[in-house]
């Protein structure tokens, strides 16, 4: 508690702590705002339908990333997904495209340039996005979502407003960034599903029969996932490296210790999220008439689903570790800087043993995400409760939560240590509080 007091003893602290808050205050309240002629009151149950539809895969995790404001219709319908998908874009083509590899390698400067790119990506792929929601959900008779008859320029209308919608709110997360604590797009998604989390939990217990019960199993489920889900996002295969030893004179430069931390879930949610985005195709097609028998065969409590789902998820793990951690070039940087590991030659040798590790701690982690993401599906079909609510407990959104709340502890930590706070670490238990 007394480290808890200490972040609104610190004026700049407190002063980025209230920002903070209030950026996400604005960014909640744009999901009261409507888009123009939707059905209030027709909303939830359209969220219920295309939850459980053949759109339901992708519906989980869009909605994961917006708050859930592709089923209530808002001006924030959209979220920072568009945003998110064009970073994603970008991350690969840094590795595949030399200029903007060469542009990666410059520094800040570099980097400020791809940001710029990134954001002007994003509004093609709002556009896009936008039209998707417009023509399959609110203009799906299926759902009933809109009131009434509209003009020729009402989709142009809901097109722009979901676009602009998504701008404001990548504004809202560079001031959350430059003027706020955390990562300021992290924030925003964190703070959608965790505001989206109660709602879900009382539409549940208020058809289950067993309410109380079916709480308490709930609650502990969840208690025990975000446990192993911080467990395994902490954890690390630590390999050691050793600094080569230069005599010069008198004087011994180097021979420091110290090691190459390689995190045991090193893709974090990317499989997940290219998975579910490619069991998309499959179940589009499904919706087709006549072919309707194609969509059943990708049933989410069917075999087939849940064993190509699991495999994807691998597939991903191993593609997008090997694509963002390159061995050779690890081994190249240890070697010009005169560092190796104990016991493995420089060059080929160690590149060769960096890649023996990964391989191992990818399968793992791996694992571990294909738990996660089945999870929501499994409880669906074994509890009776809705996929609305097992997706806090599985999935793109309990590793994100877990992953931005760890982020965020260590940025408030950092900014307590440097004012020679404990921060919330016991002074007598740990090194870098004594020293501070």
């Amino acid at each position: 508690m007394e480290q808890i007091l200490a972040i609104f003893r610190v004026p700049e602290l407190r002063k980025r702590v209230g920002i903070t808050f209030l950026l996400l205050f604005i960014y909640r309240m744009g999901f009261q705002i409507p888009l123009p002629g939707v059905d209030l009151a027709g909303i939830q149950a359209a969220s219920e339908k295309i939850a459980g539809g053949s759109w339901g895969a992708i519906f989980g995790i869009m909605n994961a990333f917006t708050g859930a404001g592709i089923g209530n219709a808002a001006l924030f319908s959209l979220g920072v997904m568009p945003y998110i998908s064009a970073s994603i874009i970008f991350s690969l083509m840094v590795k595949v495209v030399p200029a903007l590899e060469a542009l990666s390698k410059e520094g800040a400067a570099g980097q400020k340039k791809i940001n710029q790119y990134t954001r002007m990506a994003t509004v093609p792929i709002c556009l896009l996005q936008a039209f998707f929601i417009y023509s399959g959900v609110l203009m799906n008779p299926a759902y009933g979502m809109l009131t009434g008859g509209h003009g020729p320029f009402y989709g142009p209308m809901v097109i722009v407003a979901l676009t602009a919608g998504t701008m404001f709110i990548m504004w809202l997360g560079e001031q959350i960034t430059e003027h706020g604590i955390g990562n300021g797009i992290s924030m925003i998604i964190m703070c959608g599903i965790i505001a989206t989390m109660p709602g879900a939990m009382k539409q549940t217990m208020e058809v289950a029969e067993n309410a109380h019960q079916l709480l308490v199993a709930m609650s502990s489920l969840w208690l025990a996932t975000v446990l192993v889900v911080v467990y395994i996002t902490k954890g690390q295969r630590r390999i050691p490296i050793q600094q080569a030893r230069m005599t010069r004179g008198r004087k011994v430069m180097g021979g420091a210790k110290h090691y190459l931390p390689l995190k045991v879930n090193q893709a974090g949610v990317m499989p997940i999220i290219f998975a579910g985005a490619l069991f998309m195709v499959p179940q589009v097609i499904g919706t087709i008439p006549g072919l309707t028998w194609f969509g059943d065969l990708f049933n989410r409590a069917g075999f087939v689903y849940i064993t190509l789902y699991v495999t994807l998820i691998f597939f991903f793990s191993f593609f997008w570790v090997n694509l963002m951690f390159q061995p050779e070039e690890i081994a190249n940087n240890l070697k010009e800087y005169g560092s190796f590991i104990p016991g493995i030659r420089p060059g080929s040798a160690t590149s060769a043993y960096l890649s023996f590790v990964l391989n191992r701690v990818t399968l793992a982690g791996s694992a571990f995400l294909a738990i996660i993401a089945v999870l929501p599906t499994l409880l669906t079909a074994n509890l009776n409760v809705s996929m609305m609510v097992t997706y806090f407990l599985g999935g793109t959104s309990i590793l994100i939560v877990v992953g931005v709340a760890l982020d965020l502890v260590d940025r408030l930590n950092s900014h307590l240590l440097m004012r020679n706070y404990d921060g919330f670490m016991k002074a007598g238990g740990s090194g870098w509080a004594r020293r501070s």
